[in-house]
């Protein structure tokens, strides 16, 4: 798969609300394109995890 492939993949799972398998998914493409938007996806992700869900979420 590519790191296109991943961030789309990582955005569905981030729709659903699956936050985990976006995250992973998310790593996957920053993996292999450290230039990808999975970089700001991934972010605001854990930003918003960090904020709401503390006890899901522990980096």
């Amino acid at each position: 798969m590519t790191a296109e492939e991943f961030y789309a993949l990582g955005n569905e799972y981030r729709r659903k609300g699956d936050w985990k398998n976006a995250i992973d998914n998310y790593l996957e493409a920053i993996a292999l394109d450290p230039d990808s938007p999975a970089v700001e996806a991934k972010k605001m992700l854990d930003d918003i995890l960090n904020f709401y869900c503390k006890d899901i979420y522990n980096p």
